[in-house]
């Protein structure tokens, strides 16, 4: 994948839903910026969490994102390797407590 081209047109497909949608993006916008106002973690470190996020949910978007806004906050690609096995260890965790959600689950079905 080309990510700079997948940024690039990402951007201007948010410009676009923007011009149909305005309220939309503004609310985007507006919950996106609202931890910047606390200013307890610095841009890098929410840049870092946002990737680990962004690959806990799939988001080839955010990943374009976000890793060029955590270089540009001088993030370094074993910081970045660090936040993803978080990514990684959160994914097997919740697959674990689901594992015994589906467990429970079958326990407790009845034959219908």
């Amino acid at each position: 994948m080309d990510w700079n081209e997948n940024r690039a047109q990402l951007l201007r497909n948010v410009g676009e839903l923007q011009k149909l949608s305005p309220d939309t993006v503004k609310g985007y916008l507006t919950v996106s910026g609202a931890g910047r106002k606390t200013a307890q973690l610095d841009e890098k470190m929410r840049q870092l969490i946002s990737l680990a996020v962004a690959v806990t949910t799939r988001c080839d978007g955010c990943i374009s994102i976000h890793s060029s806004e955590a270089l540009k906050a001088g993030a370094t690609r074993e910081e970045l390797a660090e936040a993803l096995s978080v990514a990684v260890a959160m994914n097997a965790g919740a697959a674990l407590v689901y594992s015994t959600r589906a467990l429970e689950a079958f326990d407790t079905a009845t034959d219908a």
